[in-house]
């Protein structure tokens, strides 16, 4: 599995990749989950997949098997922000207002959003792995442009997954139960650091670059 990121400006670097990951939203949260968000026959597509959104997705064998997309809590465009602070202002009916206790707008913290993995994934491995690179791809995303924590609503289960993989994340309020899918979520958040598994090859590389300087200064000399 490899990871990709970008942006709407960096979408033709990738063919259909950005079209996939709607199609498999699509397949996930509207035909599996029964959620009511914007689609048509093929993809799910809503008011935050904006110019102003950066997305984290996973191939397999140059299939799109997972995603997701992550924006600026201050970001603003029309007469959208980002999804937490839109529901805590009590635009979007499916999502109770006191889930974000505290209204945020900071270009340190980041929102991740719409994170999906696909059923063709069927071991608990091949998920994870799926799920750490989907996450560190936003961590670099963000981080790049001056984030230092990211927040997302998402599933209790998720955030035990995440835990296992190494990030600090840790619930911001309350928990409610979506209506349409009867799922237990909450609003998470974590540093913008990476999993244990990248900080251990970013240290291990450090150490291998380390090493092989002075042989490189030799080798010149």
């Amino acid at each position: 599995m490899q990871n990709c990121t970008f942006e709407f400006s960096q979408l033709h670097r990738f063919g259909t990749a950005f079209y996939d990951f709607l199609r498999l939203r699509k397949e996930v949260f509207v035909d599996t989950l029964g959620w009511d968000v914007p689609h048509n026959d093929e993809v799910e597509m809503d008011q935050y997949d904006t110019p102003l959104a950066h997305y984290s997705l996973v191939l397999k064998d140059g299939q799109v098997v997972g995603g997701a997309r992550v924006m600026s809590t201050a970001a603003i465009w029309g007469g959208n922000t980002y999804m937490l602070r839109d529901a805590h202002l009590g635009k979007l009916p499916h999502i109770p207002p006191e889930i974000l206790p505290t209204e945020i707008a900071s270009e340190r913290v980041w929102e991740c959003t719409r994170l999906v993995i696909s059923d063709a994934l069927t071991t608990q491995a091949e998920r994870s792995t799926c799920l750490r690179l989907i996450v560190d791809g936003l961590v670099e995303r963000a981080g790049e442009r001056g984030a230092d924590e990211l927040i997302c609503l998402s599933s209790l289960a998720l955030m035990r997954a995440l835990r296992q993989l190494g990030y600090d994340v840790s619930r911001m309020g309350p928990t409610y139960r979506n209506d349409e899918d009867g799922r237990q979520y909450a609003a998470l958040r974590m540093p913008a650091e990476y999993s244990t598994q990248r900080r251990r090859e970013m240290a291990e590389a450090c150490v291998i670059a380390a090493q092989s300087a002075p042989r490189q200064l030799h080798t010149a000399a």
